[in-house]
């Protein structure tokens, strides 16, 4: 007689804990976006399933801008502002009544993106 461990099995080995797909996720679509779907796994030779197995797994998602990002986006857009009018006073009144805004102005602006690009650095890990 032989031990139970030396018996051979045949058939595919079976899945580890992590390899089985255990979990199922039902997703409601509209006519155009089911008809699309179908096409394109037709399309690219798989089943559906497959397709949006590779869809999720390929799929880059960029987060929404942090509330501080958006603060930074909006004091730039408003100092964008206040360049356009220093531009049109210098042109009404000469560029050296307001050399000096425009350098404290662009200097600021210039921190500002400073900040933006720290802040992308960082989100990115």
């Amino acid at each position: 007689m032989e031990d139970k461990k030396s018996i051979k099995k045949s058939g595919r080995p079976t899945k580890k804990k992590g390899e089985k797909r255990s979990y199922k996720v039902c997703v409601k679509m509209d006519t155009r976006e089911y008809f699309s779907l179908k096409a394109k796994a037709n399309s690219a030779g798989i089943s559906r399933s497959e397709y949006v197995r590779q869809s999720i797994s390929e799929s880059v998602i960029h987060p929404r801008l942090t509330p501080e990002l958006n603060d930074y986006i909006r004091k730039l857009s408003g100092m964008g502002n206040n360049l356009n009018q220093i531009t049109r006073r210098a042109n009404a009144e000469g560029y050296i009544n307001a050399r000096s805004e425009y350098l404290y102005l662009a200097d600021k602006i210039d921190n500002i993106i400073e900040m933006i690009e720290d802040d992308g650095k960082n989100s990115k890990g």
